[in-house]
């Protein structure tokens, strides 16, 4: 039996602990962020505009961004590493489905998702796995189909020891590049189409990368 690598075990944990009240913290930071969902809003018509289909969102925690992608016209569901924030999801979503799974292994066929969205889920990945987890999108992504990734940027890794109500936390936050993430999303066969720097001076500022996998699928 392979060992599970630790990153997957610690983050399934740490969200575990803290589902409940990250769910109560997250809800309201996400109406603040105009900028954020007017990239999930150009998200939303892009799919739709290229015919629509089944979206994911990955690394959905409690089903916040699911629910608004729903609001918004697509036929998506949710998928998170979390079990405890897939059951928080299940809870204040009933109509929306959500499963447990890991952006490195989706358990989906290929070529058939409209469009992926991966909402500050990319950032507990190791560089190493990054490579993996886009060439997953792009294997479930049908030809034509969308990717919106968010997370946070800069050059950095941080551990987070406790949070959302003072739970204790184990796991490592990666600050991302920019035109690294847009690099290996090149590499892995996709074409980007828009990107979003909210505040460069802030102290973690935050991006938005959206892509598309070519009408050939290459």
């Amino acid at each position: 039996m392979i060992e599970e690598p630790t990153y997957l075990t610690e983050t399934r944990t740490s969200y575990d602990t803290v589902a409940v009240d990250y769910a109560a913290f997250v809800r309201p930071a996400f109406q603040r962020d105009k900028l954020g969902r007017g990239m999930l809003g150009a998200f939303a018509e892009f799919v739709l505009a290229s015919g629509g289909g089944p979206v994911a969102d990955v690394g959905c925690g409690p089903g916040h961004v699911t629910a608004h992608l729903h609001q918004l016209g697509l036929d998506v569901g949710g998928i998170d590493l979390s079990p405890g924030m897939v059951e928080v999801a299940r809870r204040d979503h009933p109509h929306l489905r959500f499963d447990t799974g890991t952006m490195t292994a989706l358990d989906l066929p290929d070529g058939q998702l409209a469009g992926i969205v991966a909402w500050y889920s990319i950032i507990h990945l190791p560089p190493a796995e990054l490579p993996t987890a886009f060439a997953e999108f792009h294997r479930a992504l049908a030809p034509g189909g969308h990717l919106l990734l968010g997370f946070h940027v800069g050059d950095e890794v941080r551990r987070k020891r406790e949070g959302y109500g003072g739970h204790p936390m184990a796991l490592d936050v990666h600050l991302l590049q920019p035109d690294r993430i847009a690099e290996l999303a090149t590499h892995s066969g996709f074409m980007t189409q828009a990107q979003l720097l909210e505040d460069p001076e802030a102290r973690v500022p935050h991006a938005c990368l959206l892509f598309h996998k070519a009408n050939n699928g290459c």
